[in-house]
């Protein structure tokens, strides 16, 4: 994985909660947000135990949902669906020194607002990527990755290319 240059901002979990993120109503289509990635064989191994590893209610009371693709690749929580795919490839905004990214209670995330779709939020300096997609109707800022911190902590490795390893 290549180094992240985004603009960190680090901040411990309660505080997490205060940084919101403006954005506006949509909904998601939620067949074309969870395609299911195909990572190669190592990355998917960190992928499935992290599936295991998920929260059944995400935000306090949005509840864990079956996708139209069911995998251990994909989750989905609600409806309209927030959707967490692991294994994706690279995305071109991880090495977009304009990016803002922040840490959650040890895992960064690279945000990214796009607007009436809702948030996009990616992790970073982990040997597999993985893509939280939120969309607007929830009004999510980065307090949604407390629920999530943890489980990839424990699953998926931090990257040699991770500042602190």
């Amino acid at each position: 994985m290549t180094s992240l240059n985004h603009r960190p901002l680090r901040i411990p979990a309660a505080a997490a909660l205060l940084l919101s993120a403006a954005v506006a109503c949509s909904s998601t289509d939620v067949t074309a947000a969870s395609a299911v990635p195909t990572p190669p064989a190592a990355i998917a191994g960190y992928c499935k135990a992290l599936h295991k590893e998920l929260p059944e209610k995400v935000m306090d009371d949005v509840a864990r949902r079956d996708l139209p693709a069911r995998s251990p690749f994909t989750a989905g929580w609600g409806d309209p669906a927030i959707v967490l795919r692991c294994g994706i490839d690279r995305p071109e905004k991880v090495g977009d020194p304009k990016a803002n990214g922040v840490e959650v209670n040890g895992v960064w995330w690279v945000v990214d607002d796009r607007g009436e779709d809702g948030m996009r939020f990616i992790s970073a300096y982990r040997e597999a990527y993985v893509e939280l997609l939120v969309p607007a109707s929830y009004k999510a800022d980065a307090g949604i990755l407390v629920d999530f911190a943890k489980p990839i902590a424990r699953t998926v490795p931090k990257s040699l290319d991770d500042p602190k390893f």
